[in-house]
């Protein structure tokens, strides 16, 4: 949670008026590389959700995560939705492993009843383009695809692209203030 990229999330969020709460995932308070079983991340976000509600009754809520953290809100909200969510958020949503397209790991977001904003980069190796084309398409209405053109799955940017990172996120920002004030 104390990583330089949500710490800048969290920080320009903040400045667009939008309060964060972030947490850790067990496995990363243990200090492990294996993420924990979708059971316990899982728990983890309902546990994080109910704590934001706690702090701020009747403020709109919002959920998702980067990577990892996204996919685990998504399948929890999936399989239960979670209280006073209006919508979910993904940085960079890990569609499929990487060099490994599927769009396995989106099946769930069937069931997922709240509006999403994905946001994408274009040479992100865990999601490949047409393929989240295809999951936002048949998700239909509820779901907002925004990419980030030449960004890989850490919003990085190559010189060459003409933008710097800060600016990539300067437009992730204003893209989710934006999203969240229409919801």
């Amino acid at each position: 949670m104390n990583h330089p990229f949500m710490d800048s999330v969290s920080a320009g969020l903040g400045e667009r008026g939008i309060a964060t709460l972030r947490y850790q995932f067990p496995f990363m308070e243990r200090g492990s590389r294996r993420p924990d079983p979708p059971q316990a991340a899982q728990a983890t976000v309902r546990a994080a959700v109910a704590v934001a509600c706690s702090l701020m009754p009747g403020v709109a809520m919002f959920a998702g995560g980067k990577s990892f953290g996204g996919r685990m809100t998504s399948q929890e909200q999936a399989e239960s939705a979670l209280t006073a969510v209006r919508g979910l958020i993904f940085l960079g949503f890990p569609l499929h492993p990487a060099h490994k397209p599927s769009q396995q790991r989106a099946e769930h977001l069937a069931q997922v009843n709240c509006p999403m904003l994905f946001l994408q980069g274009t040479r992100d190796e865990l999601a490949d383009v047409a393929l989240m084309r295809t999951v936002a398409e048949r998700l239909g209405a509820r779901t907002t695809l925004q990419f980030f053109d030449d960004a890989d799955h850490s919003f990085h940017v190559r010189v060459r692209s003409g933008r710097t990172n800060k600016q990539v996120l300067d437009s992730m920002l204003d893209a989710i203030a934006a999203w969240t004030t229409t919801r």
